[in-house]
């Protein structure tokens, strides 16, 4: 059976840990898991700590990672895997997952002394070459080994691409997920954002029918998680902000990801300008309605 789950946010806390039993079970208002950025909860000790304990009590969780830059040359920090393979140890999460982007690099120094690491803080996309693959499927693989457990990794938003390409994006995936036997998450929204910019600078494409192809080229086997969100179009360029409903193209999307993909865990994010939990729970009973419809 399909699991659904949202965004575990500090606005609705009080709400889901004081009556947990309101949105627990098979009722309208019931939320299957909880997600939350890994990162919030790293380090020893806090409140933020205690709250995951006691929403775990309840929720199974699944860890969305935005910061193991799993496409970096430089490989992965050790403190960050360190730290994750602690709060894996502590929740037994449903899934683990983060991006296939890269993030961390090395800033040159005069000679004699070592490189700088530095972070950019963001999700950038990396190149659908054979060397980026070899690199990806590397830290993947060091991740897994380190969890000892299989992760999924994010399609991303791209507002840019690199010239050099030896796969499309779906074959990349595909072959990730052949070499190191991870998972995908495939996010809809992200997959419809790029389609739409890429409209937008002259592509020509049309993004719904682009889209389903993208779906299509997929392994059917190998997603583990659905994400569906909102974005905004600002100017000329369209942003995977979060910050809003998912439109009616990201939900038209949805059912053929099902029909394709069958009953697989979908959650709804929602990252800025946080709603009210009903409005939230009101997205959530959409997509299980949109995913009966899909397998129909």
């Amino acid at each position: 059976m399909t699991m659904f789950g949202i965004g575990f946010k500090h606005e609705h806390y009080a709400e889901l840990l004081e009556n947990p039993q309101h949105y627990l079970g098979d009722g309208p208002m019931a939320v299957d898991f909880l997600e939350v950025h890994s990162e919030n909860f790293f380090g020893s000790g806090g409140a933020a700590k205690a709250t995951l304990a006691k929403a775990r009590q309840h929720w199974p969780i699944s860890l969305h990672g935005v910061g193991l830059a799993l496409g970096s040359v430089v490989g992965l920090d050790p403190w960050h895997l360190d730290q994750l393979a602690d709060l894996v140890e502590r929740t037994d999460p449903l899934l683990v997952s983060d991006h296939a982007c890269f993030a961390r690099g090395a800033l040159s120094q005069s000679s004699g002394r070592s490189a700088q690491m530095v972070h950019a803080s963001d999700l950038l996309p990396i190149p659908f070459s054979k060397a980026a693959l070899a690199v990806l499927c590397s830290n993947v693989s060091q991740v897994q080994n380190r969890l000892r457990r299989t992760i999924a990794v994010e399609n991303l938003s791209a507002y840019f691409a690199w010239q050099k390409s030896d796969f499309s994006e779906t074959q990349f995936l595909a072959e990730l997920t052949q070499r190191t036997g991870c998972r995908l998450l495939v996010d809809v929204n992200n997959i419809y954002v790029n389609a739409l910019n890429a409209d937008k600078a002259g592509a020509e494409i049309d993004p719904l029918q682009h889209c389903k192809s993208w779906l299509d080229q997929i392994p059917n086997d190998v997603v583990a998680e659905i994400h569906v969100a909102g974005h905004k179009a600002m100017n000329d360029i369209v942003i995977d902000d979060h910050s809003c409903a998912v439109s009616e193209p990201v939900w038209t999307l949805y059912c053929h990801a099902v029909q394709r993909f069958g009953q697989v865990q979908t959650l709804v994010e929602w990252d800025t300008d946080i709603p009210a939990l009903d409005v939230l729970i009101e997205q959530l009973r959409m997509a299980k309605a949109n995913a009966r419809g899909g397998l129909t």
